[in-house]
């Protein structure tokens, strides 16, 4: 990839984006403040809030009087009312959408199955479907609508919007999705990664919110992860960063798709952990489950198992014990390689199990990172739970037209 300049054009625009991430991440910050931490001029500073408060994305909220004494400060917030972004999340299972205001706060949510097969042009039409029943629920004009954020399971080609063959998703090879479905619902669409919209959706409206550095490991119905360092979404060379499920952690364990073995997903994914113990049950492990597998071997779900640990249950506990354990070591990995000093854990693969993988992470972490003498790096449980890939995927619109990126500082 070749050097490039900038110029000032484009340094007017990221000093705006940084303003105005300084307004959304404070949620009430005066001019003076921006200007102390941005190290823009106070100058520059005014100028580019009266343009904000012109086009209507930013209001002014009353003035409070500072702790020194003085002339009282306008708040500045960001009018969360001023537009809106709608996010998809395609999943194996299901398709969810959510339309956002521009604090990323979901105002409609709605899922269901995906289409059986999972044929292309049915899953877009379905798609296309979701979009108009949440922005009719929502009533949100689409004039308002800044637009349509789409998360997909990787690989993908980011320079042409396309789906490149994920292997749960049959006969998605090489779907052009980002011209189709913007075709389909007249809106523009931003693609990425769907561990990477969920980073961007906690950066942009969960614990990540002000953090520099952070990883996210994504539980769906694969692993992935996302990487934010610096402030900015690390992508990658083909935009595929974070594959964290496919570090291996077992040498000569189970095959995997994506050609490796013994990686995180083969262990840990939800459909992994109830084959586990289906196994471990059919070589006549004891077990409060042994009736139960007997009865209806499909009745052995995480709900079961998990309830079964609870009270107990030894056979339950050490296959739950062993994966929380597989996690920990992929995320020390991490941390040791990208310095990060954040983790968060989410997901709607992580249901019934964040408690452990809370903890278990966070041991580990605290004990076996190299830099634990010199900081602590914090793991937590994503506040955003199982909305995480669906709210990034609308947090990506928001993330493109507002957040600073150095990335557009040196583009053509």
């Amino acid at each position: 990839m070749r050097q490039a300049g900038t110029n000032l054009p484009k340094v007017g625009r990221y000093n705006r984006a940084v303003v105005l991430e300084e307004i959304q991440r404070a949620d009430g910050i005066s001019r003076v403040d921006i200007a102390k931490h941005t190290g823009l001029t106070p100058q520059t500073v005014s100028g580019i809030v009266r343009r904000l408060l012109d086009e209507g994305i930013v209001r002014e909220d009353g003035a409070s009087r500072v702790m020194s004494g003085g002339k009282p400060r306008t708040t500045l917030r960001i009018n969360a009312d001023a537009g809106s972004a709608v996010g998809l999340h395609l999943d194996p299972a299901e398709l969810a959408c959510v339309v956002v205001d521009l604090l990323g706060r979901p105002l409609v949510t709605k899922r269901i199955p995906t289409p059986p097969g999972a044929d292309p042009a049915e899953v877009i039409a379905a798609m296309t479907d979701l979009v108009e029943d949440v922005l009719a629920e929502a009533a949100v004009p689409r004039e308002r609508v800044q637009g349509l954020g789409l998360a997909t399971p990787g690989p993908i080609d980011q320079e042409h919007g396309i789906v490149v063959a994920p292997p749960q998703l049959a006969h998605w090879n090489r779907v052009p999705i980002r011209q189709r479905l913007s075709e389909s619902t007249g809106l523009s669409v931003t693609l990425d990664n769907d561990s990477t919209a969920a980073a961007v959706g906690e950066r942009w409206a969960g614990a990540g919110r002000g953090v520099a550095n952070f990883a996210y490991v994504f539980f769906g119905t694969g692993i992935g992860g996302g990487l934010v360092l610096n402030h900015q979404v690390y992508r990658g060379g083909s935009f595929n960063a974070g594959e964290f499920g496919h570090t291996t952690v077992l040498p000569g364990g189970l095959e995997c798709y994506c050609g490796n073995r013994g990686c995180l997903e083969t262990l840990v994914s939800t459909a992994a952990i109830r084959a586990e113990v289906q196994r471990r049950l059919s070589a006549g492990g004891a077990s409060v489950l042994a009736g139960r597998f007997r009865a209806d071997p499909d009745s052995i779900d995480i709900a079961a198992i998990c309830e079964a640990s609870s009270a107990g249950d030894s056979l339950a506990n050490g296959v739950l014990e062993e994966a929380a354990s597989y996690v920990a070591s992929v995320v020390v990995n991490v941390v040791n390689v990208t310095d990060v000093d954040l983790v968060v854990l989410g997901g709607h693969g992580i249901r019934h199990l964040e408690d452990l993988y809370v903890d278990t992470v966070r041991s580990a972490v605290a004990t076996r990172v190299m830099s634990r003498h010199v900081r602590a790096v914090d793991v937590t449980l994503s506040p955003l739970g199982a909305d995480a890939a669906v709210v990034g995927a609308a947090a990506l619109v928001l993330h493109s037209t507002y957040s600073p990126q150095l990335s557009a500082l040196l583009s053509d």
